[in-house]
């Protein structure tokens, strides 16, 4: 587990983790749609917000929404992420990108827009659960034990690309060379050694474990399931989750979180249109 290329998945360390399933794909809007049908299940980022977690915010403004990517015109450095993300009103798992967007025709894509607690519930109802960590990297590793990225040591090897990332000018112009500027369906790229698909790229992906950036010097070694609590030195008062596999918007210029072994993270209660999970179990269904 882990890679040299990121602080907080150092050092590289040797795991054993037992035997599981994993979902072959991200769960799809039409997966989830069969979930909240049968269970009347109202996301996070549908729910009313409360003004007592929200102090100072006037009521008008405190309506239910989420993180939206919008591409800027340009850009003053990189290093204020509210240049491209913005909090839409109306935004969630139906309306991705806020109320004028919606989901028709696209069954096939993963469902985003979604907290921690909406994939838990998910999980829960399928009979499944969230991957751990490293059972997350166990799989999207396929089989390679070293490689630079989850499918070999080239981005882009044969000139072909193995993952629905970003190409151009972050976050301006997305050139969509690999066919996609946004979210892609899934099974659009090829599957791993393991018959996974898009374990890079795409969305980003819930795991069960809590986040520290220091986890990796005293994780167990068979079967590490996160810290005990969560600690994030940049927002330590946020409980937050392990997130793992990049996405569409991920680059050279800003993230290059697809490198194996990377790590990402997230406030438990905060989704965006980049983000979805998949699910794990310990027998076959």
């Amino acid at each position: 587990m882990g890679t040299t290329a990121f602080p907080d998945a150092m050092p590289v360390h040797q795991v054993t983790v037992d035997d599981f399933y994993m979902d072959e794909h991200e769960v799809t809007n039409a997966q989830f749609s069969r979930f909240v049908k049968s269970t009347n299940y109202r996301t996070v980022a549908e729910r009313p917000l409360s003004p007592e977690d929200y102090p100072g915010v006037p009521l008008e403004k405190l309506k239910p929404g989420s993180a939206v990517f919008i591409a800027p015109k340009q850009t003053k450095g990189l290093q204020n992420y509210l240049q491209w993300w913005q909090y839409v009103i109306g935004a969630n798992w139906k309306h991705p990108k806020g109320p004028k967007d919606n989901i028709r025709g696209k069954d096939n894509d993963p469902v985003v827009q979604i907290c921690y607690e909406d994939a838990a519930a998910y999980a829960k109802w399928a009979g499944k659960r969230l991957p751990t960590e490293a059972e997350w990297e166990y799989a999207a590793r396929g089989k390679r034990s070293d490689a630079k990225y989850y499918w070999g040591e080239q981005l882009k090897p044969q000139n072909k690309w193995q993952a629905n990332v970003y190409q151009g000018n972050f976050p301006v112009s997305n050139t969509a060379e690999d066919g996609f500027i946004g979210i892609a369906p899934v099974k659009s790229f090829p599957e791993n050694a393991y018959g996974l698909y898009d374990m890079d790229g795409n969305v980003w992906e819930w795991c069960a474990d809590f986040y520290r950036p220091d986890f990796y010097t005293s994780a167990a070694l068979k079967n590490p399931k996160g810290p005990a609590g969560s600690y994030d030195p940049e927002e330590p008062e946020l409980v937050k989750r392990v997130q793992k596999g990049a996405s569409f918007l991920c680059n050279p210029q800003y993230c290059e979180r697809y490198i194996a072994g990377s790590r990402g993270k997230g406030e438990v209660s905060s989704a965006s249109n980049n983000l979805g999970f998949r699910c794990v179990s310990n027998k076959e269904l």
